[in-house]
């Protein structure tokens, strides 16, 4: 059984659009990091934080030991500088006129542990290129209420998907889980996806359908 520690409802989205059945808790943890850790090691902790925690809950609703327990973490990284969440309008559109016209990266830390006392955790890298952007479609875009819940200020499934020109990497990498790394990995412990596949994060991925690196522009 798979178990998604998370309340995230995109990366539940695309478990299931791969075809994964699961269980969901909800792994509430502090996201406090060292002061200057380097992101990457930082994302790593955070996904490893939040397997633990989910593993603790799922054992404490009587799930099985052997059950695989899934915690992530998603940073946009801007010059080795972490853009979280933004925490009003303004803040995110600070974040947003700082990405206008360069290149960062979206790193997202994965782990899976079991009760068996079994864990991995990785960090896939996905480097993400946005065109210069006008201060008024800044402001409408952050009108739009998506950028307020997502780590860089933007949601490359939604309608910040026009300010994009080219990534490089897994696009679900970006949405919160790098479903071709996940997929391998959870082959591996033995989760297998279902023959029935839903749709339900298609919406906004057209742009990019097919791609698996180098550049496209939506």
């Amino acid at each position: 059984m798979l178990v998604l520690a998370s309340s995230s409802p995109r990366r539940a989205l695309l478990l299931r659009e791969r075809g994964y059945v699961f269980e969901t808790v909800k792994a509430s943890v502090s996201e406090e990091l060292e002061e200057g850790i380097p992101p990457e090691i930082g994302v790593r902790q955070l996904a490893v934080r939040k397997a633990e925690t989910g593993l603790m809950q799922w054992l404490e609703l009587g799930g099985d030991k052997l059950d695989v327990v899934l915690g992530a973490d998603t940073m946009v990284v801007l010059d080795s500088i972490i853009l979280g969440k933004p925490a009003s309008p303004l803040e995110a559109e600070e974040i947003l006129q700082r990405l206008s016209g360069r290149t960062h990266a979206v790193l997202t830390g994965v782990a899976l542990i079991s009760g068996s006392g079994k864990i991995v955790a990785d960090v896939v890298e996905t480097i993400v290129n946005f065109r210069q952007l006008g201060a008024d479609e800044i402001k409408e875009y952050v009108a739009t209420g998506e950028p307020m819940d997502k780590a860089g200020a933007y949601g490359i499934q939604g309608e910040a998907k026009k300010f994009v020109t080219s990534i490089q990497g897994s696009l679900t990498n970006v949405i919160g889980l790098p479903m071709e790394y996940l997929s391998e990995q959870l082959r591996a412990w033995g989760i297998e996806q279902t023959n029935i596949t839903s749709r339900e994060v298609d919406n906004g991925l057209s742009a990019f359908e097919g791609f698996t690196g180098g550049t496209s522009a939506p």
